[in-house]
């Protein structure tokens, strides 16, 4: 009977406990893959069945935010026969298995490197479901985590220099040369990058501390603010129109921190007042206190009739980057 994924590792674990030089001596090949784009080992009969709908439900939820329906993550589905060789290397992977008893584990650098490896077992297909349902958000944010990473480590082979932000706004902020400052005036920053279907952008700017206060309401002023600062700094095409926030969807809205700092995110749809342009946007109000400000980064994308998923990500992965000083 062939051992499981998770007994062979626990044995190879154990073998090599005692055997630091067998450990440091160890290579591992670069991973590889597309960004968001997950490799589920699961054979065929699991992949079409409960097993697979309970995989598809967590990993291809929507995300919240853009226009059209896209999933959080592409997955490629590879039976367990042919899970070897180039295969293993992808940077992400969930392995499914049967086993005699439900377990949940996650494991860094099993065959490649950056690699980040997600095991789910149990002894029947409804105890794998169970274990993939329980353990959903767990499975979401190691592997969120591991794209976020590689976004990043990505993004700073070519670093845009950002003094003139860190001296007005006190802000490092790491974006790639590919980017360029669009509009500066004053401590309000426009940065922009090309792409063939439009344009990726990112804005910074710092608000009075007084300017926000927490309340039932604070959507509507996060909203208020953008919108008086789309009109001020962002034009459109044609004379008088300028970006706004389309007020015919409801933006979503969470509490998190950026640089470990209390922060408010909103993610919704922007348009151009008198025009016909539209796309997503996030933005996200971070508390300063030592400051005494609110600093606000702000990430929107135009790009009509693509899809926009992994631009988004590209401008969270920048603007988690973020630290104040």
């Amino acid at each position: 009977m062939k051992k499981s994924f998770l007994i062979t590792l626990l044995l190879a674990l154990i073998f090599s406990c005692g055997d630091d030089k067998s450990k440091n001596n160890k290579i591992l090949s670069d991973s590889s893959g597309n960004i968001n784009n997950i490799s589920v080992v699961v054979d065929n009969d699991m992949w079409s069945g409960s097993v697979g709908e309970s995989i598809r439900s967590i990993l291809a939820t929507t995300v919240d935010g853009l226009p059209q329906d896209e999933p959080m993550f592409s997955m490629n589905q590879i039976p367990p026969s042919v899970f070897s060789g180039f295969v293993t290397k992808n940077r992400t992977i969930l392995k499914i298995e049967t086993h005699d008893k439900a377990a949940f584990a996650v494991f860094d650098d099993v065959y490649a490197k950056p690699q980040k490896v997600v095991v789910v077992s149990g002894p029947s297909k409804e105890a794998i479901t169970n274990e993939i349902t329980s353990n959903a958000s767990k499975i979401i944010n190691a592997f969120k985590s591991e794209e976020l990473k590689e976004k990043q480590r990505r993004i700073n082979l070519s670093l845009h220099n950002d003094k003139s932000i860190e001296d007005k706004l006190g802000v490092s902020i790491k974006f790639p040369t590919a980017y360029r400052v669009a509009k500066e005036d004053n401590n309000f920053f426009w940065i922009r990058k090309d792409i063939k279907t439009g344009s990726m952008n990112l804005m910074l700017y710092e608000l009075p501390y007084e300017a926000v206060k927490r309340s039932d309401s604070v959507v509507n002023t996060i909203i208020k603010i953008r919108d008086s600062i789309g009109e001020k700094y962002i034009p459109g095409p044609v004379e008088g129109s300028y970006m706004i926030t389309e007020n015919a969807y409801t933006p979503f809205h969470f509490e998190t921190t950026l640089d470990k700092k209390p922060a408010l995110e909103t993610k919704g749809l922007w348009d151009v007042k008198n025009a016909f342009m539209s796309g997503p946007f996030i933005n996200y109000t971070i508390e300063d206190k030592e400051n005494k400000r609110w600093l606000v980064i702000e990430g929107f994308v135009f790009a009509p009739s693509v899809e926009k998923r992994d631009y988004m990500f590209e401008l969270e992965a920048i603007i988690s980057s973020v630290k104040i000083k």
